[in-house]
């Protein structure tokens, strides 16, 4: 079986790749070949960029039992999608989002019959409009699609947040407070690369998966805000200073952050993998908390060697912390 990522190199496709070598597939990636050189022996590289029409093209003219798109993140390029791979390949599998599902949920227990509506995400928004133009084009007879809906999945990156990982994991070895949406107890899903990809590898080449949508996560099992950021600095042979605030009030001081909180990260939720589960079968999330913050660890602390930080954010994550502590006083 021949599969395309396109992408190939990121925190969960990498991932998938090698999982998919593993298999025995035949793996191209196409991707700028930016970070080519950690690509398993036996993967053929197409290096070029999206944005370059004429390449691109070039890739539906070969034919690919399966395509994986880990780069969409606009409607307009899953249009540009089904122009060149429709009926030039057997399966289109699109990478989408569990931040497009309701926001805020309905329900505890998340479902793919969950409406996709998030008013306050244009990312996630952009994600429902690619998976409804996909399907559509399913319907139609136009491309085989797959849907997969990851929730957040990590390899190499600490979780983030109002700030990414490498700001918070700079932030514990500096023993600067790490800002904490809400009291730190809402539920977050974490799932570890290498988990996800052993149940994305099923759907691939699967008759069954054609047509539908499928979140990939850890399942029925999540993690508090406060757990998390406690096992991010315990990695890096740290204590956490956590610092709660309000997420409202957060998304008052930089309204940037009002997708990632009020659009996703503030909401208790756990996912049922159960659809996923019976086309692919049963599988098991093996790597913990503790394990996956473990090994991102790694990675994390040879990006610290060259890590600049950004004072205009740590200035601002400062001041944060110092008038919430002062509250009250």
């Amino acid at each position: 079986m021949r599969v395309l990522y396109i992408g190939g190199t990121g925190e969960i496709s990498l991932a998938c790749v090698r999982q998919s070598v593993q298999l025995g597939l035949e793996v191209t990636v196409f991707n700028r070949g930016m970070h080519n050189e950690c690509l398993p022996d036996g993967v053929t590289r197409i290096v070029g960029d999206m944005s370059d029409s004429e390449a691109y093209a070039r890739l539906g003219e070969e034919y690919f039992d399966v395509v994986c798109q880990f780069l969409a993140y606009d409607p307009l390029t899953a249009q540009h999608d089904l122009e060149v791979f429709g009926g030039k390949c057997g399966q289109y599998v699109l990478i989408s989002s569990t931040a497009a599902y309701k926001k805020p949920p309905d329900r505890y227990v998340i479902t793919e019959d969950v409406l996709l509506e998030n008013p306050f995400w244009p990312y996630a928004q952009a994600k429902a409009e690619m998976e409804d133009l996909l399907l559509q084009a399913h319907g139609d007879g136009r491309l085989a699609v797959t849907v997969v809906r990851p929730a957040h999945t990590f390899r190499a990156k600490f979780p983030g947040g109002v700030a990414q990982g490498d700001d918070w994991a700079w932030r514990v070895m500096h023993d600067r407070p790490i800002i904490v949406h809400g009291d730190g107890t809402s539920l977050w899903t974490l799932t570890y690369a290498g988990d996800f990809a052993a149940a994305f590898c099923g759907l691939l080449g699967n008759e069954k998966a054609l047509g539908e949508a499928f979140h990939i996560t850890r399942h029925m099992e999540a993690f508090t805000w406060n757990e998390i950021w406690t096992e991010l600095a315990a990695s890096l042979g740290r204590q956490a200073r956590l610092v709660h605030v309000p997420s409202e009030t957060l998304v008052r001081y930089n309204a940037d952050w009002r997708g990632q909180l009020l659009g996703d990260k503030i909401y208790s939720t756990m996912f049922d993998n159960t659809k996923v589960m019976s086309v692919v079968g049963k599988f098991e999330c093996d790597v913990s908390l503790t394990q996956g913050m473990s090994f991102a660890s790694e990675h994390v602390k040879k990006r610290l060697a060259s890590y600049q930080p950004d004072e205009k954010l740590h200035a601002l994550l400062d001041r944060i912390a110092d008038e919430q502590l002062k509250l009250g006083q």
